[in-house]
C-alpha cells in the first residue's frame, strides 16, 4: 500500500523571511491524520532569505537531520559546534537530554533551501551529540547511497533509531530498487524532479508512505533527487 502526500496538501506558511512547508503536523499546522509516519516525525521544506534564520532555541529527545538543497546554512549549538552546511552535506544532531542551537542563512545575497527532518529516538535521555558528513552527487548518482543509519555503516551518519536514510540522484529514466526488511515500511520524499514509486507518479516535494511492500522501485521521469527512509 502506498499513501501519497501531495506537495500542495502540506501545511504552508510564508513569513516573508521564511517560506516553509510541513509534511506533518508542526508548530501552528495541525492535522491529526498527519502526525508523522512510524518514527519519522517531521519533514519541513524551508527556504530562508539571506541574512535571516532561526535564533537560538532548544530541543530535547529528537534526532534532527538537515539536508541542504541550495545555498548554505550556518549552524551553532550549545555543544560548541559551529559549521556551514552546503548541498551534499548531511548534519545529524541528537538533542537527547537537551541542546540549544541556531540556524541562519550563511549568504548575504541568496536564499538557502533545505529539508529539516526529525526522527523519534530509540529511547529518551540520550547524551546530545553532533555529526556532519558530505555525500557528493557522484556518490548518489543512479544509486541509493546510505547517508544515515543506526550503526553508521558505509560512512553514514549515526542515528539513535533503527532507521536508514538513503539519497539518490537519478538521471532521466534511471531506476533503483530497495528491498525492505521484514516488517519494515518506507517513506519516499522527492526533493527535486519527478519519479514513479512502484508505478505511482510523484512530483517534486511529494511524499509517499509505503507499507506491506517487499521492495520499492523508483524510476526518474526527469533528473530527480530523492530521499528514502526505511522505518520499522
Amino acid at each position: 500500500m502506498i499513501d501519497v502526500r501531495k506537495a500542495a496538501d502540506r501545511g504552508h506558511f510564508d513569513h516573508g523571511w521564511l517560506n516553509t512547508y510541513h509534511t506533518f503536523s508542526f508548530a501552528d499546522y495541525y492535522d491529526p491524520a498527519r502526525m508523522g509516519f512510524r518514527q519519522l516525525r517531521v519533514i519541513n521544506e524551508d527556504r530562508v532569505q539571506s541574512g535571516r534564520g532561526f535564533g537560538t532555541h532548544a530541543h530535547q529527545d529528537m534526532e534532527i537531520v538537515t539536508y541542504v538543497l541550495e545555498g548554505a546554512l550556518a549552524h551553532k549549538d550549545s555543544l560548541g559546534n559551529g559549521s556551514v552546511i552546503r548541498p551534499g552535506d548531511v548534519q545529524r544532531m541528537s538533542a537527547g537530554t537537551g541542546v540549544t542551537h541556531s540556524e541562519y542563512n550563511h549568504s548575504s545575497s541568496e536564499i538557502v533551501h533545505f529539508l529539516q527532518i526529525w526522527i523519534l529516538p530509540e529511547r529518551p535521555g540520550i547524551a546530545p551529540s553532533y555529526e556532519q558528513k558530505t555525500f557528493g552527487d557522484q556518490e548518489k548518482r543512479d544509486t541509493l547511497r546510505l547517508i544515515a543509519s543506526h550503526d553508521g555503516r558505509d560512512g553514514s551518519v549515526t542515528i539513535h533509531q533503527d532507521v536508514e536514510i538513503y539519497a539518490a540522484v537519478l538521471g532521466p529514466g534511471k531506476s533503483v530498487r530497495l528491498p525492505l526488511r521484514p516488517e519494515h515500511h518506507a517513506w519516499v520524499q522527492v526533493a527535486r524532479g519527478s519519479v514513479t514509486l512502484n508505478g505511482i507518479p510523484l512530483q517534486e516535494s511529494d511524499g509517499g508512505a509505503v507499507s506491506g511492500e517487499a521492495e520499492i522501485e523508483l524510476i526518474a521521469g526527469e533528473t530527480a533527487e530523492t530521499l528514502v527512509f526505511s522505518l520499522p
